[in-house]
């Protein structure tokens, strides 16, 4: 029943706006770190944000800085993340992940939970 759900995707124009939610259900989100993961046709998954499970520190991709920012409300066990200025690039679907522990670690493979995925699309 441990469950990650993502919401939020969509189609938008480049230079638009989407919001992404995650939310948890079966376990609470305050004491694990949450990242999110991209995955673009014919590419391979990668994590463009990272946040730890007190806010105290968050982590961004290079090409997504700036653009992207990444929060989380524990009370509603929720994770966000506020993408802006999106790009055709940014297209991929996008999947929300937990790790056990409740420090951000970069590689995939430190995530143990993760959602079904939501896709983004940005058309130029």
């Amino acid at each position: 029943q441990v469950q990650l759900v993502e919401s939020g995707g969509g189609l938008v124009q480049a230079g638009g706006s989407l919001s992404l939610s995650c939310t948890a259900s079966g376990f609470a989100l305050d004491t694990h770190a949450v990242a999110w993961f991209r995955q673009a046709p014919g590419k391979e998954r990668e994590g463009i944000s990272y946040i730890d499970s007190r806010s105290v520190s968050t982590y961004y991709r290079e090409s997504v800085k700036g653009r992207f920012a990444i929060s989380r409300d524990n009370a509603k066990n929720m994770v966000y993340l506020q993408m802006n200025n999106l790009k055709p690039e940014d297209t991929a679907v996008y999947y929300c992940a937990a790790r056990t522990w409740p420090t951000v670690e970069v590689s995939e493979n430190d995530y143990d939970y993760w959602g079904q995925g939501t896709q983004v699309t940005v058309s130029s």
